[in-house]
């Protein structure tokens, strides 16, 4: 008999709590023995071992990746130091000669003075999330959701110090400040990530706002499956900061479409029972419109706190998602 596909906990819990109509239960696995002790730790010590080693694969595509995006500096959209044109303006009285630019005054009849675009460094705060269903996919042809979610982290992160940025990376603990330095400084940033990444925390482990520094950005990466209350305090917390969130949801397709037919095993990541159905599609309906809704709250969610979101599925080149972060960052992003 063949094994039935299995979907990660977070998806079992969708059909659960939304198509059959029950909670999901959580199951803790007993330790109570050495050896059942023995095998819970070993799980997350071997998905640390696993990405250590896909680590440097992710840093080197996330350094092309990076390199595809437009380089250089994203403006302040404000005045000030800088090379970039920013606008011109009527010459104030007392104006000093040598800010007037003549060629634009022999125009009209105003003297006029040519202004630039600040480019201040800001802060861009990172998140990724660490939670076990992250470590997930539903074909061999596609890449983990985690490894997307870290390909993308990279990838922004290089970017940003590239251009000058100061990177903060929200961990579990302690932010880690990750200040602009060539590749030492993307290699830092990996090295964080990466253990950040293997803390495998029981519950999905939002950042807390007081880890963001007030006018910063915050880029969360995560599959957004979480429950809404949390990310509601959280995307609230950052506006009361004030900060302002951009939201990057990374999906697989599979959990937005339920595809599997007939006799299908659910088998959760972070500690749920499993759940077997005889007939997948009696409830595909259902979990489709519960998922469709949880994706509109989402985007309420931002909406309402003045926070953006971009969706971006594990099947999809990631240049797509890096290209729309860097407009969203740059102020070219538009609204959900």
């Amino acid at each position: 008999m063949t094994r039935p596909p299995s979907l990660p906990g977070r998806a079992a819990a969708f059909i659960m709590r939304h198509a059959l109509g029950r909670a999901p239960a959580r199951h803790v696995p007993a330790t109570d023995t050495p050896d059942a002790g023995m095998r819970a730790a070993a799980v997350p010590l071997a998905a640390a071992e696993n990405l250590a080693a896909r680590m440097p694969a992710l840093i080197l595509s996330a350094q092309r990746i990076a390199a595809t995006v437009a380089a250089g500096h994203h403006g302040r959209r404000q005045a000030g130091p800088g090379e970039d044109f920013w606008q011109f303006r009527p010459a104030q009285p007392g104006e000093p000669v040598t800010r007037i630019d003549w060629r634009q005054s022999a125009r009209g009849s105003r003297a006029y003075v040519r202004e630039t675009e600040a480019e201040a460094a800001q802060t861009v705060c990172l998140w990724c999330d660490p939670s076990a269903s992250m470590r997930w996919r539903s074909a061999p042809a596609l890449p983990l959701k985690s490894d997307c979610a870290i390909l993308l982290t990279l990838a922004l992160g290089a970017l940003l110090l590239r251009q000058g940025e100061r990177v903060r990376l929200l961990t579990p603990g302690e932010p880690v400040d990750i200040p602009p330095g060539g590749r030492a400084a993307l290699d830092r940033l990996a090295v964080a990530l990466m253990r950040t990444m293997a803390h495998d925390p029981e519950d999905t482990n939002l950042p807390h706002p007081q880890q963001v520094p007030r006018h910063a950005r915050v880029v969360l990466v995560g599959d957004g499956l979480c429950g809404l209350p949390a990310m509601a305090a959280l995307l609230r917390g950052l506006t009361a900061r004030p900060a302002r969130a951009l939201l990057l949801l990374v999906n697989d397709p599979a959990e937005a479409d339920l595809p599997y037919a007939g006799h299908v095993r659910f088998s959760g990541l972070e500690g749920e029972d499993t759940l077997t159905l005889s007939g997948v599609e009696q409830v595909r309906g259902a979990y489709r419109d519960a998922y469709a809704r949880h994706q509109a709250a989402l985007a309420d969610l931002c909406r309402t706190n003045g926070h953006l979101l971009i969706r971006h599925a594990t099947g999809q080149r990631p240049e797509e998602a890096l290209l729309a972060l860097h407009a969203a960052l740059s102020g070219r992003g538009e609204r959900p």
